[in-house]
């Protein structure tokens, strides 16, 4: 996908990496998880990371270590309520750290130009989200952030929190490979920004409180909403896309879905357990947000 030069002055962007971590998921996580020893080995830390984006447990849960939830990991993890501050970098020097991060401040930009005008039309208020790089550890809004979570939203601080290792992880590991794939990555976070500004995720947290045998079900409606999100944007600027890029956000959307992980950890799958929706599911609504180009077709709670 071709995507243009950010104007630094329009992109809202904070860094960690650099800062020394803050360690261990902090805010009653339990212990930590030292990843790289006792015994772990880079596969088993590799489905734990994606697992805990991709599926939204915390990867403590599968080792033992505590009593893991299935809600959203930016909801799973307690806020701490701090929020983060950057370490002296600006737009400018934080994007220019490597050309994976220069990427994903060209698709904030390109995210923040295709939503605001939508909003606007619409009539509802718009706001940017805060794209935040941070490296092994950090924190955030919502408590402490670490790579073996992948990518993230968090609504308290209205934050997009990044990793860009776990890109690596997508191409290397899980067969997600190309720029649309880590694109998709973005957009369907920056899809849950667009769900926090419309009260959406609000409600659905309500009623996974009031209904916890509904959480699951709930939760699967809320990512695959996302991934129509993310399409939205992708069919807002087709003229954009390049040869294969459709097909790469598609087979992404697949290679993270609930079912297509938990075979490749050898877990059983169980449907009620999913919390992002199936292989097939995950692409059926990034193609119908890509088909039509209106966030009116991506109602998953009809």
């Amino acid at each position: 996908m071709r995507l243009d030069d950010f104007d630094p002055n329009d992109v809202d962007v904070g860094d960690q990496r650099g800062s020394g971590g803050f360690g261990g998921f902090g805010g009653g996580g339990g212990q930590g998880l030292h990843l790289g020893g006792g015994g772990l080995g880079l596969g088993t830390i590799l489905l734990l990371m994606a697992g805990a984006w991709v599926l939204g447990f915390n990867p403590l849960s599968v080792l033992g270590m505590i009593d893991g939830g299935t809600s959203q990991v930016a909801q799973a993890i307690p806020d701490s309520g701090e929020t983060p501050t950057p370490r002296g970098s600006d737009a400018s020097s934080s994007c220019a750290v490597d050309p994976l991060s220069r990427e994903a401040c060209q698709a904030l930009s390109s995210l923040n130009k295709t939503w605001a005008p939508m909003f606007a039309a619409a009539g509802y208020a718009f706001s940017k989200p805060r794209l935040w790089f941070y490296s092994q550890n950090g924190r955030s809004g919502c408590g402490a952030a670490q790579s073996a979570m992948g990518p993230f939203y968090c609504p308290a601080d209205n934050g997009i929190y990044i990793d860009t290792d776990f890109y690596r992880v997508m191409e290397q590991e899980l067969g997600a490979k190309g720029q649309f794939a880590r694109l998709y990555v973005m957009a369907h976070e920056y899809g849950h920004h667009i769900q926090s500004l419309r009260g959406t995720s609000d409600r659905v947290h309500r009623q996974q409180q009031e209904n916890p045998d509904a959480a699951n079900a709930l939760s699967v409606r809320l990512e695959l909403q996302a991934d129509c999100f993310a399409g939205v944007w992708a069919a807002k600027n087709r003229d954009r896309l390049e040869p294969g890029d459709m097909e790469s956000g598609l087979n992404a959307a697949h290679q993270i879905g609930d079912d297509v992980l938990l075979k490749s950890a050898g877990r059983a799958v169980n449907e009620s357990a999913f919390t992002h929706g199936s292989a097939a599911q995950r692409m059926e609504w990034l193609r119908k947000g890509m088909d039509s180009g209106d966030p009116k077709a991506c109602n998953t709670f009809g």
